[in-house]
């Protein structure tokens, strides 16, 4: 069974940091993209931040580049995000999500999902 797990979610000042891991378990990440999204009560989900497989290319949502970095370990098998200088408008539940295609914000190109893991950034 194909499983993402997210962890490292919780709460934080403005301004704090936090740091996201996504695991997978059931297959091996080496050969899938994956993709960071997060949704805040009563909006859409939209995509955060996306890393390629081969040349590890990395892709940011505008409002999020410069704070967030992306970045994979497949030894480890897993994915991460480093969120530095939160806001509160980064307070959302954020979901890993792989394919094996290529880097979209399109919801539907991804095929394995995680729960997603709680972030609460106050003022």
């Amino acid at each position: 069974q194909l499983q993402l797990v997210e962890s490292g979610g919780g709460s934080v000042q403005s301004g704090g940091s936090l740091r996201l891991s996504c695991a997978a378990s059931g297959f091996t990440l080496d050969d899938y993209v994956i993709n960071w999204f997060r949704q805040a009560p009563g909006k859409e989900r939209e995509g955060v931040s996306c890393i390629r497989t081969s040349n590890r290319t990395v892709y940011y949502l505008d409002s999020v580049k410069g704070r967030f970095t992306i970045s994979r370990d497949n030894a480890r098998n897993s994915v991460y995000l480093q969120m530095n200088s939160l806001k509160p408008e980064d307070t959302a539940v954020y979901y890993c999500a792989a394919t094996l295609g290529d880097c979209s914000w399109d919801l539907y190109s991804y095929s394995v999902w995680g729960r997603g893991t709680q972030v609460t950034v106050s003022s």
